[in-house]
């Protein structure tokens, strides 16, 4: 009971989140009572004919400073890489210190003195940026060097606020990339100096007949034909499941593989309405982590029956194995919170690093869970194998003893799939994601998606109805509670 409860309470929990937090490609951003150095709020690809549209409103800084610098950073890129200047900047604020023969870095400066937007680049650098819209060019606005845009002011209960305004056209194929934009705080690197700034960010980012990124545009059709595929694998293994050697697991499994699909359906449709509207329909939204999150409980809850032998090896839990599942479930719930929050606040919030920290740590903890599991199987398996000994194998032929074999075999087998598709949907998919230029972002995706489905068709092809017998035959309970509290010691 309680493990359903904490997978209801993190779905409600989950569209809170989206409801109250949901992000698109028209990004409004509130900042209240932020030191940071520096704050992500944009990371765009950007086609031929995209269009970054950003308003920064009621800016206001604590203490009030007019003569302090603050102001934006738009770089651009071929890849997904972390931008190389913070690393050459780490002590120094990079506004104060900028390099102006860099091509690939727009600095935008906030003098509020003057009440200028001030944007600095490269003299030979070609970028078309303006004031307002591209269709109202102001003059040299194709050299963005030294080009200044005004800022407004207002006085409100003694305190001012400023509003500026730019918009970025990628006009020509040389500026095609990933835009990463960054505000910057440079009172932050003064020895003593407190100041925390608050305003709000309303960003437009739209490529041509899109809202998505360039790297995201695929993904509404990827998502659909990999939901397609699952379902289509669904089917071929309902029918499967006419054989009478038929578990409760198998029954989980195809639960399992139809989520997954449904997920993958609620996903696309998602990002097919980001694509039309620039923001989530809240509908598809919630329908989507629901699944995602049933998904996410009910892949551990298999892949952990599974590695503890259940029905292959035991007709039940031991008790080691259910608290076993106490511990898991409330941390995949924690998991499920956790990858929702990055996903809703990205980089722009104080809390995404904290929230990254955490999922990266219960997804460790999460995989260890499934993992020993299947270690201590195969420690069993390989116990009762040695006790038949190789020459009782031979002379069993395929008795027990073989079919012991048979199962440690088959679950070290299992184990290594489980590392090796641990390893494929998250560290490769992390290189691909850094790697690839920004225009195939989508195939880091592809990769996760297409590893997860060859691992669930791996899985379902070892541990398919009929492949392999149980390895326990028992006349009364009493046997199967003996079997359950006191396990093989030298095993354990």
């Amino acid at each position: 009971m309680c493990p359903k409860l904490g997978i209801r309470g993190a779905i409600f929990l989950l569209a809170f989140l989206c409801t109250s937090s949901c992000w698109g490609r028209i990004r409004k951003l509130d900042v209240a009572s932020d030191g940071r150095k520096h704050i992500v709020l944009s990371t765009f690809g950007f086609y031929q004919g995209g269009i970054l549209d950003v308003q920064l409103k009621n800016f206001t800084a604590t203490p009030d400073n007019d003569s302090a610098v603050f102001g934006f950073t738009l770089d651009y890129t071929t890849d997904d890489a972390t931008t190389p200047y913070f690393d050459s900047y780490p002590d120094r604020c990079i506004l104060l210190d900028r390099n102006v023969n860099d091509q690939t870095i727009i600095y935008l400066i906030l003098e509020l003195k003057t009440k200028k937007l001030r944007i600095l680049c490269e003299d030979s650098q070609l970028v078309h940026i303006y004031q307002n819209s591209p269709l109202q060019k102001e003059k040299d606005a194709d050299h963005c060097n030294n080009l200044n845009f005004d800022i407004t002011s207002e006085i409100i209960n003694g305190k001012t606020y400023y509003n500026a305004r730019f918009t970025l056209s990628v006009a020509t194929v040389a500026e095609e990339g990933l835009y990463n934009l960054y505000f910057h705080n440079c009172p932050y690197y003064h020895s003593g100096t407190e100041v925390s700034v608050d305003f709000t960010t309303e960003i437009i980012e739209q490529n041509i007949n899109s809202f998505l990124s360039a790297g995201d545009m695929p993904l509404p059709t990827l998502y659909i034909l990999m939901a397609i595929l699952f379902f289509l694998s669904g089917i071929f293994w309902i029918f499967l499941l006419r054989h009478p050697s038929v578990f409760k697991i198998h029954y989980m499994m195809t639960a399992l593989v139809f989520l997954k699909a449904t997920s993958l359906v609620f996903r696309g449709i998602n990002y097919y309405y980001i694509g039309k509207l620039g923001v989530q329909l809240i509908t598809w939204t919630v329908l989507f982590y629901a699944a995602h999150v049933l998904k996410g409980a009910l892949l551990v809850i298999v892949l952990i029956l599974i590695s503890t032998g259940w029905t292959f090896i035991k007709p039940a839990l031991t008790p080691r194995d259910k608290c076993l599942f106490m511990v898991v479930i409330p941390l995949q719930v924690l998991a499920n919170v956790a990858e929702v929050m990055l996903e809703t606040s990205k980089d722009q919030t104080r809390e995404h690093v904290p929230w990254r920290n955490v999922f990266v740590f219960v997804d460790f903890l999460i995989s260890l869970c499934i993992l020993l599991p299947c270690f201590w199987s195969i420690r069993h398996l390989r116990s009762v194998s040695n006790m038949y000994g190789k020459a009782t194998l031979q002379k069993d032929g395929g008795g027990e003893g073989a079919m012991y074999l048979q199962k440690l075999k088959l679950f070290k087998l299992f184990y290594v799939m489980v590392v090796c598709y641990f390893y494929a949907s998250k560290i490769i998919v992390y290189v691909l994601k850094m790697t690839v230029p920004f225009q195939y972002g989508w195939l880091d995706e592809m990769f996760r998606e297409i590893a997860t489905y060859v691992f669930f068709v791996l899985t379902a092809y070892k541990f398919r109805p009929g492949a392999h017998k149980p390895c326990y035959v028992f006349d009364d309970d009493e046997e199967i509670d003996k079997m359950l509290t006191e396990p093989v010691n030298q095993e354990l």
